[in-house]
């Protein structure tokens, strides 16, 4: 893995979920980050509530079963950085 200044970087909590906005090249780009992101979410058995308009794409994590932001919401926002920060130039 490569440096992990990227972490949690760009993320917001808002008290009841931790969130982030992604704004991509393109729309392919965009969906290709959702593809990516899939993996790793399938992996955690940790499933993002998102939304993707365009470039755009709106992630937003939240543990249900805990009523609450867990360390399982910063992991794979771990993951969700480590992923745009390898593979895709904002």
């Amino acid at each position: 893995m490569k440096s992990n200044t990227y972490r949690l970087e760009n993320w917001k909590n808002n008290g009841t979920n931790i969130s982030r906005e992604i704004v991509f090249n393109s729309f392919m780009d965009a969906i290709r980050a959702i593809n990516l992101i899939a993996v790793e979410a399938e992996k955690l058995d940790h499933h993002p509530n998102w939304s993707n308009v365009y470039n755009t794409l709106s992630i937003s994590l939240f543990t249900h079963t805990k009523n609450d932001v867990t360390n399982l919401d910063y992991e794979l926002a771990t993951q969700i950085n480590r992923i745009v920060h390898e593979n895709f130039e904002l």
